[in-house]
């Protein structure tokens, strides 16, 4: 006689926050992003004291923004998007929650820091955190990867292996007292971003893309190519790595305007006039094309003499501000059975607010730099503005149930 088989149990979480690592990860740094960019508004005029001789002020603000706010996107967004790649379940519930709880406990930590508050054990805390906060989402996606032999997700696979390294290198700068070694840190984790960036950019934006136009009864196929890809890694990778440990200028101009290029190119053919009556659309292209414009700064400053910095916010803003902020605009709407073709009414102006964040930060301070603590603080206010009106307009979608009743 064959068994009957009874319908197993479906999952449940204690709130529908917790039902998919999006939620509870955009949420979180959607909120991070506004405390972190207050405070160090604070810092950054001298209104709150870092302790300088533990960690200058601009490497508390790089680790913040790059191991904070830009890591907990890629954490909610990999942990979502690894369980449609493979088919493996990601955590959810109560285990979710330990994830995240190890995040948050770095970050209170870092803010305290950020606060004048207790230096050595407020730091030491943040690191044991941060470090399983790393470790357990790539623990997570490794298995999973490996579960179903997707070997095609090995570039991505490294990269959060080496940020986790990045990050136990700022944290070993900070406690053996030597700022080159976290100054490594920071780089190499912003640059391993912007690697993520790019690698998981060019698979999404033509995706959605399609898709968005699709629904207007718009047939057009956007491709990457082959060549486009291969140029695309080996000039960044030979950028990045000139950049941070080898300086050279004809090396970097080469380098900078290959990645620029290639990619310039590659937006060329993904471009259609309809995107810009799609603001989900429309912010995924400026995003890629914010990053090319901030490598030709990286070309020209060697030359022009404007700050290196300036290329650095730049990319920052391109990759770290516009294209996670999008990516979160337009997944938050999907996974939670909305309608990505009926966004909240703010989003034109988060994302309006995220160009002048770029345009102030980046290109202002080169035109007229006399006025350059005034075009740092409009920058300030703009990101804060943006992700108030995220936190307004998402947190809502975020934390409620799918309408379709069903689990995600």
């Amino acid at each position: 006689m064959q068994a009957i088989k009874l319908p197993t149990q479906p999952p449940s979480s204690p709130h529908p926050i917790l039902n998919l690592s999006f939620r509870v990860f955009f949420s979180g740094a959607a909120v991070f992003a506004v405390l972190i960019m207050t405070l160090w508004a604070f810092v950054f005029t001298g209104h709150t004291d870092i302790d300088a001789q533990t960690l200058n002020p601009l490497y508390w603000h790089g680790h913040e923004m790059i191991y904070g706010y830009a890591l907990a996107v890629v954490a909610g967004f990999l942990l979502t998007a690894v369980q449609t790649w493979t088919g493996v379940k990601m955590p959810y519930g109560y285990k979710l929650l330990a994830i995240f709880s190890y995040w948050l406990i770095a970050r209170l930590s870092w803010l305290a820091f950020g606060l004048g508050l207790d230096v050595g054990a407020g730091l030491l805390l943040a690191a044991i955190f941060d470090m399983l906060f790393v470790a357990s989402m790539a623990w997570v996606v490794f298995r999973a990867v490996l579960q179903v032999k997707q070997y095609k997700q090995m570039g991505i696979l490294a990269k959060l292996a080496l940020l986790t390294l990045g990050n136990g290198l700022c944290y070993w700068g900070i406690f053996a007292n030597d700022m080159t070694v976290t100054k490594i840190g920071v780089y190499l984790g912003f640059y391993l971003i912007i690697g993520l960036v790019l690698t998981i950019g060019r698979r999404v934006v033509p995706f959605f893309i399609e898709r968005g136009l699709a629904h207007d009864g718009i047939d057009v196929k956007v491709r990457n190519s082959k060549w486009q890809d291969v140029l695309s890694l080996v000039f960044f990778l030979t950028f990045f790595i000139i950049d941070l440990f080898y300086p050279n200028k004809y090396l970097l101009t080469i380098t900078a305007l290959g990645v620029a290029i290639v990619n310039l190119i590659r937006l060329a053919g993904w471009y259609h006039p309809k995107i810009w009556q799609k603001p989900l659309l429309w912010s995924l292209y400026l995003a890629f094309f914010g990053m090319s414009l901030s490598f030709i700064l990286y070309a020209l400053q060697p030359w022009l003499g404007f700050s290196h910095s300036l290329a650095v916010h730049a990319l920052a803003i391109a990759s770290v501000g516009m294209m996670t902020l999008a990516m979160m605009a337009r997944v938050s709407l999907g996974h939670t059975g909305r309608n990505i073709h009926q966004p909240p009414k703010m989003v034109n102006v988060m994302f309006a607010l995220m160009v002048l964040v770029f345009v102030s930060r980046a290109f202002l301070p080169i035109i007229a730099v006399e006025h350059y603590l005034l075009w740092v603080m409009i920058a300030q206010g703009a990101w804060i503005s943006c992700f108030v009106l995220f936190c307004i307009s998402y947190l809502p979608i975020l934390s409620k149930p799918r309408p379709d009743g069903l689990f995600g």
